[in-house]
């Protein structure tokens, strides 16, 4: 007759005591969002197991609601006061309680029938959740990727799938079975005794739900306030872990563990509170049980006084009043993980409404790519509107032609990077690959057309293999061990005891620098794209090792359209083509020795490097 312990996580949300009616609005949206999973057009096969499901369910009451009537019969006939259908009372008192017996066997066999013949449709329903919600996070731009918590979105993901899990178990077979077996039970008394009975068991469970839903709306405030704690933990938790490097770099451990300690007290206070008022509210709710479980049984037993009712009856009033307490009891504890399903939900929903920022037009065609020529025309951008970053870049790179651009930190380099692999659609001017604008071709294909090695290649935890292949999944062995000869790191790889099957570790940390950066050229060259894009590819690395990657990366390009973004000069020395950006303009352009003549801004910034220490620069790439 309580209500079970708060156990699930639940993200962090408004302070609410009252359910508004945006929160109406909400709940309804998304009820009416997950009804298509559940009863889906495409899939006869799951519309009639949901037929077929409820339909047990029905049984499963009907049964329920008899049971009692044979435990009274049973009852009356060993205290030889049985009346009643005669077909029943020929089987006895014996038969009459094995009857009983069947009848509860059938009732929990009913249930699990129910629960065999949804659970496929369910199953399918969250896988299908899950996929559609995954596949449009990797569909957003790389604005809102940027911005977002890791810890907080996976969160999202995750309650929001099982909160479907949730609410299509207890609210379809849960509280409408409640309902039903409530309002049967209500309809036996009012026809089997009188109106009082039913105006008892009406009165309790009234004044039950009503308590119930206001205790629990005020509980809601104490537990989102606990669930903000536990989801900041979890932030800060997966932000330390990600930043494991760091952290030991700065000696921050004891600082790391302070910060996800107050976290945890907070949420330590928060979940106190919650344990309180949960022992509240089931002490409020076994005095309202008890007090109509009493009632009902007076009046019963004030009936078997007047000879007006029999032992077996007030025997079966019982059953009845303990059969509607049972799920009764779970009834706080449901409304409210239903209410906090409805929110979880309507959060990943929120996230698959979140609208892809960079989009395929209406009849985009795929990339054709012909030679390989990029033209940059009039190209203008910024990441906000009231501070522009490239302003007007007018630029062609020939097919086969390899481009440098250098220039000083917040100049917009690596912004033309992600304009060309269109992370970002251009706010003024024209990116065209072979006379096609980007904006006109399908996102797909202009992925396929672009390798791209980044400063920081990061690698999946998995295996070398594995990563390697990650440019084209269905290369041969054969191909996945020419391209990394090719990135000239096959020998490495033999000398590992596993070889291929390496693992690399969480983002690749069981790799060297240069050994991660050749693993990401190995998976470029098998790619095999027209077009390459290196990213400030060499910076992270020291000088030796970036020479020898260097050759690497002059081999893969040769035959491509190459632009190299890079900051250390002495990388682009051999390009076609080397451009000067500063503040977002094309301020010098030529080949290095042409440059060097002009002794402009390139000049300058030659000879400041060449003064400077020749250890490689570990910032990052400018924006």
């Amino acid at each position: 007759m309580t209500s079970t312990p708060d156990t699930s996580a639940a993200p962090a949300g408004g302070a609410a005591h009252v359910v508004t009616a945006a929160e109406r609005r909400s709940a309804w949206r998304t009820i009416r969002r997950v009804l298509p999973y559940v009863w889906p057009e495409d899939a006869i096969w799951a519309r009639r197991r949901v037929l077929m499901a409820l339909a047990a369910l029905v049984m499963a009451k009907l049964v329920a609601v008899g049971t009692p009537i044979l435990y009274k019969l049973a009852v009356d006939s060993l205290a030889d006061e049985a009346s009643g259908p005669a077909l029943l009372l020929a089987l006895g008192a014996v038969g009459l309680t094995v009857a009983y017996g069947l009848a509860r066997l059938m009732t929990v066999g009913f249930q699990e029938l129910r629960d065999v013949l949804f659970a496929r449709v369910g199953q399918r329903a969250l896988r299908r959740l899950a996929l559609e919600t995954f596949t449009h996070i990797h569909r957003l731009s790389l604005r809102y990727h940027i911005t977002r918590k890791t810890g907080g979105l996976s969160r999202i993901i995750e309650r929001g799938v099982k909160g479907v899990d949730f609410l299509l178990r207890f609210l379809v077979f849960s509280v409408g079975p409640l309902i039903l077996e409530l309002t049967l039970v209500a309809l036996v008394l009012f026809v089997l005794f009188d109106v009082w009975y039913l105006a008892a068991v009406a009165g309790t469970v009234a004044l039950y739900v009503l308590f119930t839903f206001r205790v629990t709306e005020w509980r809601v405030r104490i537990r989102r306030e606990m669930n903000a704690q536990d989801t900041d933990a979890n932030q800060k938790a997966i932000d330390s872990l990600l930043n494991f490097e760091t952290v030991k770099y700065f000696n921050a451990e004891s600082w790391e563990a302070g910060r996800y300690d107050g976290a945890m007290a907070r949420y330590e206070t928060a979940a106190l509170k919650t344990n309180y008022t949960l022992a509240m509210l089931n002490v409020g709710q076994a005095m309202i049980i008890t007090s109509g479980l009493v009632a009902v049984m007076v009046l019963a037993a004030l009936g078997v006084q007047r000879g007006d009712l029999t032992v077996g009856d007030f025997v079966m009033v019982n059953a009845y009043m303990i059969q509607i307490t049972l799920p009764l009891g779970f009834l706080g504890t449901v409304y409210r993980e239903i209410r906090q399903a409805l929110v979880d939900m309507g959060e990943m929903f929120d996230l698959l409404e979140q609208p892809a920022e960079v989009t395929d037009r209406p009849g985009a065609r795929p990339l054709q790519v012909t030679g390989g020529e990029v033209v940059f025309d009039g190209v203008a951008f910024g990441y906000d509107p009231a501070r522009p970053i490239l302003q007007g870049i007018s630029l062609r790179v020939g097919p086969g032609e390899t481009v440098a651009i250098v220039g000083p930190s917040g100049a917009g380099k690596s912004t033309i990077g992600r304009l060309l692999f269109r992370f970002y659609d251009v706010t003024g001017g024209a990116l065209r690959i072979d006379g096609q604008d980007l904006r006109d071709i399908t996102q797909d294909s202009l992925h396929a057309a672009i390798g791209v090695v980044p400063q920081d290649t990061v690698l999946f935890n998995d295996s070398i293999r594995y990563n390697i292949a990650y440019g084209r999944p269905e290369a041969s062995a054969a191909e996945i061990e020419a391209a990394a000869r090719a990135a000239r790191i096959h020998e490495f790889i033999r000398s590992l005891p596993e070889g291929y099957d390496t693992q690399v570790g969480e983002r690749g940390l069981k790799l060297s620098g240069g050994e991660k950066q050749r693993v990401g050229i190995a998976r470029t060259i098998l790619k095999n794209p027209p077009i390459l894009l290196l990213d400030e590819a060499t910076s992270a690395l020291d000088t030796q090792t970036e020479q020898s990657i260097q050759a690497a990366l002059e081999a893969m390009g040769r035959g491509r359209t190459v632009i190299t973004i890079a900051h250390r000069l002495s990388t682009v020395v051999r390009a076609d083509r080397i451009v000067v950006l500063e503040e977002g303009r094309i301020v010098e352009q030529g080949r290095h020795e042409e440059l060097l003549a002009r002794a402009g801004r390139y000049a300058a910034m030659w000879a400041r490097q060449g003064q400077e220490d020749p250890a490689p620069a570990t910032g990052p790439a400018d924006g």
